[in-house]
């Protein structure tokens, strides 16, 4: 009897060593679970088993706190179908006197011994299930109390006095869990915010169209966010804005659509960013708020967060991002802004090269007056004076005595010097300015160019009638400059000449069976062809491999040039 105190120290010492042991096993299996990034709610479930099993319970849930004030059972488990569980996603109001409303109002692990001491809905459910003491223990998530893990056994004798401090432990890992869930839920979005501003970066560093960046930028802001609707306006000189860009989730529920105009007045974000030039929300659209443009209201928007656009200190528009139901995340500002420095740098960019193109498009239209100037100088002076020098030579050459042969013979020459003369300077003036362009259009410009031309000429003009003046020039002198390579360097046997003057643009083709070789960057005279099609925001293009001819197409456009008005 002596050994028999030591023998059950020894014993119970051995129980405990083996529930130790057991323990961390379980512990072991759920941080397995969370380091192969298990989802949150199969490790949910694995750690209300787990804990049950290991402290010898008879069922576990895990619930959720909701904000309006009720708790959501996330996962159960019970060790016998006749005790049951509540269903996972059933909820219920806190009641008083449960184990839930205890932990949620103290913030601390809460017990009850005897469920037969206690009144109340939730203890009258745990005496039917034969619940006879439970367990909780807060779980708190980032500062915050986010549920609770309770167990509850049907044994006579309470849950051992450890129950708290072990049950801690299994709370732990599901803490963890669900700050990797989180953590992996960020880092996902970050990626997917990431790629989304490179995919509109893309669209700005190839100098895309606006109108393109804005549908794009609107368009990934808002499945990024999550948002209902996204709206990119434009502030106006005349106090109105014009949407230049628009998303939504469902195109039939879109409250503006691009193009639309409307004053902007009173208390709507869009007023509010134009007076502060800061970040502005409302979480409270609609009539009974006092605010809100009518398709927002009619589209039935809640909660509203507008980011200013600014244009080099400048303030350009407005980013708008809209949700129906919940407010706009929080941290809506901090994302857009990301999205409006992409949609600064476009504006910028088209800006910067709608003023090249101004500028290109002035030293052009300089230059083509000073050439017309020149043709008509050279005409009404030069030329005039050297065809009435050589009518008085012919009227001296006239009244020259028949013996003085000699004479003669020099006023002759000086007629036919005189004569070639007049025929160089008029075909320099025909170069510098042709008066056929002027008087009769492209398609007997670019004929009288053909028969001039050395090499033989191909001709298909597909020109009716008068155009531009500038689109005229310009075809000329593409024609013009290739025939005149065509014949000089080229050592062409025949060049084909095609014009399209369509609706919207006019297609200039020439392509020689020369020896190829020309080069824009060469220095040759394309090069100011390419600035003028530019200029006239067209585009030039050579292809001219080596022994396979040279090819020049130029395409101009005749109606106006999509961009900012």
């Amino acid at each position: 009897m002596t050994h028999a105190l030591p023998v059950r120290k020894i014993e119970k010492r051995q129980t405990r060593l083996e529930g130790l042991a057991h323990e961390q096993v379980a512990l072991r299996r759920v941080a397995t679970l969370i380091a192969r990034e298990a989802a949150p709610e199969e490790v949910f479930a694995a750690v209300t088993a787990q804990a049950g099993r290991v402290l010898g319970a008879d069922v576990t849930h895990m619930m959720r706190y909701e904000p309006d004030g009720a708790v959501t059972v996330a996962a159960a488990w019970t060790s016998t179908a006749a005790v049951g569980t509540a269903p996972v996603g059933s909820r219920w109001e806190l009641g008083r006197q449960s184990m839930s409303s205890l932990v949620f109002e103290t913030g601390r692990s809460a017990r009850i011994d005897n469920y037969a001491e206690v009144s109340g809905p939730a203890a009258d459910l745990a005496r039917e299930r034969g619940i006879r003491s439970g367990v909780g223990v807060p779980i708190n998530v980032a500062g915050r109390l986010w549920g609770l893990m309770a167990v509850g056994s049907t044994q006579e004798e309470p849950l051992p006095a450890d129950t708290e401090a072990r049950l801690a432990g299994f709370t732990e890992l599901v803490v963890i869990a669900m700050a990797n869930a989180q953590a992996r839920v960020e880092l996902r979005g970050f990626a997917e915010e990431q790629a989304a501003l490179q995919r509109v970066a893309m669209l700005v560093a190839r100098a895309a169209p606006p109108r393109e960046v804005f549908a794009a930028v609107t368009a990934e802001a808002g499945q990024l966010l999550g948002c209902d609707f996204t709206l990119m306006n434009r502030y106006d000189p005349d106090q109105m804005v014009t949407a230049v860009g628009a998303w939504g989730r469902t195109d039939a529920a879109m409250p503006l659509l691009v193009g639309h105009r409307a004053p902007f007045e009173g208390p709507d974000v869009s007023t509010r960013v134009f007076r502060t030039c800061q970040p502005e929300r409302i979480d409270q659209y609609g009539p009974s708020a006092g605010c809100g443009p009518a398709p927002f209201v009619a589209a039935e928007i809640r909660s509203v967060v507008g980011v200013p656009i600014g244009i080099e200190g400048r303030l350009w528009g407005v980013m708008l991002a809209m949700t129906r139901e919940q407010p706009v995340p929080a941290d809506t500002e901090a994302r857009l802004a990301g999205f409006t420095e992409l949609v600064a740098a476009a504006i910028a960019n088209a800006e910067s090269q709608a003023q090249l193109t101004a500028s290109r498009a002035r030293i052009v239209a300089a230059a083509d007056h000073a050439r017309r100037r020149i043709e008509r100088d050279l005409h009404d002076g030069a030329q005039q004076r050297l065809v009435s020098l050589a009518l008085k030579l012919r009227a001296v050459k006239e009244v020259v005595p028949p013996d003085a042969g000699e004479l003669r013979a020099q006023l002759n020459a000086l007629v036919a010097e005189a004569t070639s003369t007049l025929d160089e300077l008029r075909e320099l003036a025909r170069g510098i300015h042709p008066a056929i362009l002027g008087e009769g259009g492209l398609r007997p410009a670019l004929k009288a160019l053909a028969r001039r031309c050395t090499v033989p000429v191909e001709l298909d003009a597909r020109v009716d009638g008068r155009l531009p003046e500038q689109i005229e020039i310009a075809a000329y002198y593409v024609v013009s400059e290739a025939l005149t390579n065509a014949a000089k360097h080229a050592h062409a046997s025949i060049v084909h000449v095609e014009v399209d003057a369509g609706d919207a643009v006019v297609v200039v083709g020439v392509r020689d069976d020369g020896r190829g070789g020309a080069d824009l960057s060469g220095g040759s005279g394309l090069v100011g062809l390419k600035d003028r099609v530019e200029a006239l925001r067209g585009r030039l293009s050579v292809h001219s491999a080596p022994g396979a001819g040279t090819c020049v197409r130029v395409e101009l456009p005749l109606g106006p040039h999509p961009g900012f008005s």
